[in-house]
């Protein structure tokens, strides 16, 4: 993996519930870290649906090996203010680095 190749600095996010006092649970978003990545591949596929068209924007990321964070199909990441769902990891190697696929999140 070559350190030129990491151009975008990307932000792993994990949900977390927190309870109020009143008791009311509610659920955001909380930074697990910022690393640099390469976007392997983007891509964008339109698709007829029961209630109009609609747009699936796909990217793959490769990130170095994070010794102390535990990423999950669950957790999701920015890159440029944008949301993406993890979809998929991959270990390349044996804890070299990591390859995400990850679909945007509409909001």
């Amino acid at each position: 993996m070559r350190a030129g190749k990491l151009d975008h600095a990307i932000t792993l996010q994990r949900s977390v519930e927190t309870v109020a006092p009143s008791g009311a649970v509610s659920s955001e978003w909380t930074d697990m870290a910022t690393v640099r990545a390469e976007l392997l591949q983007a891509t964008a596929d339109e698709a007829t649906t029961s209630y109009g068209e609609a747009e699936t924007v796909v990217r793959s990321y490769r990130i170095r090996w994070l010794n102390n964070v535990e990423i999950t199909t669950a957790d999701r990441l920015l890159d440029g203010g944008l949301a993406y769902g993890i979809k998929d990891i991959v270990e390349i190697g044996r804890r070299r680095g990591l390859e995400l696929r990850c679909e945007r999140i509409r909001t």
